[in-house]
């Protein structure tokens, strides 16, 4: 089968470890299925692993992808891959599992013709939503979801902000938070970024950095070093910070003295729940909201795509077609 994949780690230079090419089938493991995959987005896991980032070398070749939609191979039906993969015994909430991995962590990714996964990480994809436009929804969209509305404790009417607000989770946060009654406010680095925000359903945008006219009552964060200084003076005093990521660097000061005492809280939040993936899809068919797709590409393209995504040229999610 096609598969993109990590044939070697080169931190400085990602994309030169990217191979377009015949890989075997997947095995299927008891309990496992095949997902033929129509459709797979592309994700900064993707460039994490092409640097080396929760991956080693005598790992690889390592298939990338951790979301796909397609058609169960055994049962023929039109399926979403939720891509977090817990223990069989496990039973509490999914992204609590202390064993829990991402497809291409441990088992091969989604960015292929073809795709194993858990049966019980298959949820149906409904018929109005395209195999592309679902392919987007299991990791930008679902981490959007659980930050919003399982982490952030906002309530209709308070302010969020949305730090970086061209990415794919930052994106789904702003069209999510509209939806649900939020007021929006998100920063972005260029003009043409910023009026992207709007489109997406910011009420307003801002320069990165830039003084906000009050403070706010949550911060959804995504950036990380480059932002986290202002996420923390954007706050009100009792203030939320969500973090699901840190695309500009892992290590920014941490301000304790402003968290102490204003009484801010900094929460981490990573993906989400099968359930709660079913929640988005169900909220999605409810509200007419859809995912923004910057760009479809065939398989051969995808480093066209990482390529775009590592240089910061990208509104919404890349998505790659079978």
């Amino acid at each position: 089968m096609r598969a993109a994949y990590a044939s070697s780690i080169d931190p400085e230079s990602p994309l030169s470890g990217l191979t377009v090419g015949d890989r075997p089938d997947p095995s299927v493991p008891e309990g496992w299925t095949t997902v033929q995959v129509k459709a797979a987005s592309v994700n900064h896991h993707d460039l994490w692993t092409l640097k080396g980032v929760g991956i080693k070398a005598e790992q690889l070749p390592m298939i990338l992808g951790t979301d796909a939609a397609g058609i169960d191979t055994a049962t023929g039906d039109e399926v979403v891959v939720h891509a977090v993969i817990t223990a069989d015994t496990w039973t509490g909430d999914d992204t609590l599992d202390p064993s829990r991995t991402l497809l291409s962590e441990k088992h091969q990714g989604a960015l292929a013709e073809l795709v194993a996964v858990p049966k019980r990480n298959l949820i149906p994809k409904p018929a109005d939503l395209s195999f592309a436009e679902a392919a987007c929804l299991p990791t930008a969209w679902l981490t959007a979801y659980r930050m919003l509305f399982v982490n952030s404790e906002l309530r209709p009417g308070q302010t969020v902000l949305v730090q970086g607000a061209s990415g794919g989770v930052a994106s789904a946060c702003i069209a999510l938070g509209r939806a649900a009654g939020f007021r929006v406010w998100a920063t972005a680095r260029t003009e043409a970024k910023q009026q992207a925000a709007l489109n997406f359903g910011a009420h307003q945008s801002f320069a990165s950095g830039a003084r906000l006219p009050e403070r706010v009552d949550a911060v959804m964060e995504t950036v990380g070093d480059a932002t986290w200084s202002h996420s923390l003076r954007s706050l009100r005093p009792g203030g939320r910070i969500v973090i699901s990521g840190a695309t500009s660097g892992f290590m920014p000061a941490a301000e304790l003295n402003r968290i102490f005492f204003l009484q801010l809280q900094v929460v981490g939040s990573t993906m989400g729940t099968k359930s709660e993936l079913g929640d988005v899809i169900a909220f999605m068919q409810a509200s007419g909201l859809r995912p923004f797709i910057d760009q479809t590409l065939p398989l051969d393209d995808i480093g066209d795509g990482l390529r775009a995504m590592n240089d910061g040229a990208v509104l919404g999610k890349v998505v790659v077609t079978f």
